[in-house]
């Protein structure tokens, strides 16, 4: 286990999973997708919980799943 996974290793890990592209899950979380793929690429590396709220309903999880 890492010490530190970031957010968009999650979100990447999640998508990946379910067989999505990030313009697929970006349109479900209704986000631009330039801002997803520097979430998952963690160029942004705290998004806000309102980013992440959408992210996660996107991928059909709740947010603890994405930030604990």
């Amino acid at each position: 286990m890492k010490s530190q996974e970031h957010i968009g290793d999650k979100v990447k890990k999640e998508r990946v999973n379910q067989g999505l592209t990030q313009d697929a899950l970006a349109r479900k979380s209704e986000l631009p997708y330039t801002t997803l793929t520097k979430i998952e690429s963690n160029v942004i590396k705290k998004p806000t919980i309102q980013t992440v709220a959408k992210i996660a309903n996107g991928l059909g999880i709740k947010i603890d799943e994405l930030i604990k």
